[in-house]
């Protein structure tokens, strides 16, 4: 990933752009953006967007996380939920250098030195690949079965946050002493493969902007528009000076849904199409506004279309995305 200014957000270095990301199609498949298609596909078809992604040069591919999914939200959430650990060391093994991105995880849901052997593992198996996006969750149900309180889980998540610090750095015996969790002299081998490993906070909420200010090392909104980034990039960045912060922060943005080229079909009223240099002109709106990573979607009706679309995008569009 590139390398980023603490205080402005802006590249180092010569010609830059913001870097672009998919969330992987099939591995979730809410009714907000699952395509018809996704219904009837498997493992074949994400590992062969997953390698589209990698050859077309996205900086990373991404996974959701859900344990389970309660009966009433089920008909707009569907309960297709792949694990993200189990799917991102999966892909790890048939790509060679794209990211893997949980995102989110709700690591709230289980104790941090569990959360802390399966990402460690990953990274370790892949070579120092792993962004860890972690989320405070919104599915009561959840909660409630696997015995962590719904109410209290924006305590949790933050106490999560500093114990995996702990647990993902480079000590083989992590050490944390918080209110909710305490371990010491318990080994974990293997270490991740990086020395730090990124740590992504999602979620749009004030309560969230604030945590991935002041413990993130990025941030992951959940669905702004355009017209609210600005906003949202100016607190954070008010909040990291306040708590005198030097650490570089990713600053994220998910774009509108993308076609490149001419659709001969209705891609919906919100999807941007056009040539490359059309899009291009539309997405550096969100380097201009401090964005470094601009999370992507194409509107597509069959794997082969939406590959398609990726290598579209790679070879056309995100080459004019950089700015000199």
């Amino acid at each position: 990933m590139a390398r980023r200014d603490a205080v402005t957000g802006a590249g180092t270095g010569g010609g830059t752009g913001p870097e672009y990301g998919i969330q992987l199609p099939v591995q979730s498949q809410s009714t907000l953006y699952a395509e018809p298609w996704e219904a009837g596909a498997g493992p074949d078809d994400l590992v062969a967007v997953a390698r589209a992604a990698d050859r077309a040069g996205f900086g990373y591919i991404a996974c959701c996380d859900h344990v389970g999914v309660p009966r009433r939200l089920a008909p707009a959430m569907s309960t297709v939920w792949y694990d993200p650990v189990a799917t991102l060391a999966h892909l790890a093994a048939v790509t060679a250098r794209v990211r893997l991105l949980a995102h989110v995880a709700v690591v709230g849901l289980r104790h941090p030195l569990l959360t802390a052997k399966q990402y460690a593992t990953l990274d370790h198996l892949s070579g120092g690949r792993l962004i860890l996006g972690v989320g405070a969750g919104h599915v009561r149900e959840e909660f409630e079965a696997l015995g962590v309180d719904f109410r209290q889980r924006g305590d949790v998540l933050d106490e999560t946050v500093d114990a995996l610090r702990a647990a993902l750095g480079p000590e083989e015996f992590p050490v944390h002493h918080g209110k909710l969790y305490d371990f010491e002299g318990l080994g974990q081998l293997p270490r991740p493969a990086q020395p730090h490993i990124p740590l992504w906070v999602g979620g749009s909420s004030p309560a969230a902007v604030r945590r991935a200010a002041l413990k993130g090392d990025g941030w992951l909104p959940q669905g702004d528009p355009r017209d609210r980034l600005p906003g949202q990039i100016a607190t954070l960045r008010r909040l990291r000076a306040q708590a005198g912060v030097q650490a570089p922060l990713t600053v994220g943005a998910i774009a509108e849904p993308l076609y490149v080229g001419t659709p001969a079909w209705d891609v919906g009223r919100r999807t941007l199409s056009g040539p490359p240099e059309s899009l291009a002109e539309s997405l550096r709106a969100y380097p201009a506004m401090g964005v470094h990573q601009i999370q992507v979607r194409f509107r597509s009706r069959s794997r082969t279309e939406l590959v398609d679309q990726i290598e579209a995008f790679g070879r056309d569009v995100g080459p004019l995305l950089t700015q000199e």
